[in-house]
């Protein structure tokens, strides 16, 4: 017979499967109920609703604990299947899809210094570079980058700049595949200004705010490591570099991307978590969330919501409530946009396969490519919005000056 002891485990498996089956975020069965949900997960209220049923896109700034931070969500309605949002995000991941992503890259499952052989490094950058110091600092750095840029360059010799790019390359390297290997714990403590900002206590923070993107992801993942045979499966795990063009600087970021897939007819089914781990201007932190989800007998029945909370470092100091203003209105702006031209595209797809039993004309791989770079700049890029405007007021020139351009 076998003990109390040995039975626990499986119990324990059987109670998280009922409970997971049960709460109430996985199992929307009716629109009032998905309303109801948002209402207390994300602050919706009534009046967004009334919108979304009359078509329109639902834009909202979401409430922070940081002064640093700036959060915003949105929903719309689509007439699409879960698949074909899953299908085309997937296609888009690493496709240099809009002018503004000026390179792009995968890491492999095991990084190589490969992965980075089309990335270039900034003139600009690297001549900060050397002035750098712990606590004083113009690219986002650790502690220990910093100080191996000094040691392991010469910075007067001619070839300085490729010496330097080469590094921050290898170093770049050996700290993604040291995330790989630990995760959370080897997130990088960044020291270019003279408080330390430690990027793993700001996910934690970031994951733990209310929210219903947040609140799925934590049930996504806890279904995949209690469960014996779970509904949820990590369908797309990619850490992925990209530069983009913005404002003053361009911007290197690097972003974990886990696409998640619940095995149900109802309800949340695909969700998409983008996490920044690293970015060398501008951001402290940022974190992506986009749920794909199916309601029965809503219209029209399938909603995209996304949220997204991201913490920069130009929201402090003088005339931070008028910086604020100002990012939030082009967060809000620029989202209710990118939100808008997801659904007109998605929907124009399927009603154009439907009509005409067939691909467009145009050819799927053509027309993928041209759609889904607002996936590609709604995730992978998490809060660029933000960085738009701060990288066109230019906060260190004056600040009355840029408000009215």
């Amino acid at each position: 017979m076998r003990s109390p002891i040995n039975r626990l485990p499986k119990f324990i498996a059987f109670c998280a499967m009922v409970w997971l089956g049960t709460n109430p975020t996985l199992a929307q069965k009716s629109v009032p109920e998905f309303h109801q949900i948002l209402s207390e997960k994300s602050a919706f209220d009534q009046a967004d609703f009334a919108a979304l049923e009359q078509g329109q896109t639902v834009v909202r700034l979401l409430p922070t604990l940081d002064k640093r931070e700036v959060a915003v969500g949105g929903f719309i309605g689509l007439k699409v299947a879960a698949d074909v949002f899953l299908k085309s995000f997937r296609e888009s991941m690493t496709q240099k899809s809009n002018p503004a992503i000026l390179e792009i890259g995968r890491f492999s499952d095991m990084p190589i210094l490969s992965d980075l052989q089309t990335l270039s490094i900034e003139d600009r950058d690297l001549e900060d570079l050397k002035a750098c110091v712990v606590g004083d600092c113009k690219i986002k750095l650790s502690a220990i980058m910093i100080e191996r840029l000094h040691k392991e360059v010469d910075w007067e010799a001619t070839d300085y700049r490729p010496q330097a790019a080469q590094l921050l390359k290898r170093m770049l390297l050996d700290y993604v595949h040291d995330y790989v290997a630990r995760g959370d714990s080897a997130l990088i403590k960044y020291h270019d200004k003279p408080v330390e900002i430690r990027l793993a206590e700001e996910h934690r923070e970031l994951m733990s705010a209310p929210g219903y993107a947040n609140n799925l992801l934590s049930e996504f993942q806890q279904n995949l490591k209690v469960t014996t045979v779970p509904q949820v499966s990590l369908v797309e795990n990619a850490i992925v570099w990209s530069k983009i063009k913005f404002g003053l600087k361009p911007v290197l970021a690097v972003n974990h991307i886990m696409i998640y897939k619940r095995s149900a007819e109802s309800g949340p089914q695909i969700l998409v978590a983008s996490k920044q781990i690293y970015a060398n201007h501008y951001f402290d932190s940022s974190l992506a969330l986009t749920a794909f989800v199916s309601v029965p007998g809503g219209s029209p029945g399938s909603y995209l919501l996304y949220e997204n909370r991201s913490r920069a470092d130009g929201l402090e100091g003088p005339f931070s409530k008028i910086k604020r203003g100002i990012v939030e209105d082009r967060a809000v702006s620029g989202l209710k946009g990118i939100l808008e031209s997801s659904k007109a595209n998605l929907n124009a797809d399927t009603l154009s396969r439907t009509e005409s039993g067939q691909l467009p004309d145009k050819g799927w791989r053509q027309w993928t490519i041209g759609r889904v770079h607002v996936f590609f700049w709604l995730l992978l890029i998490p809060a660029f919005i933000a960085l738009f405007a701060l990288g066109n007021y230019g906060w260190k020139g004056s600040l009355s000056g840029g408000a009215q351009q």
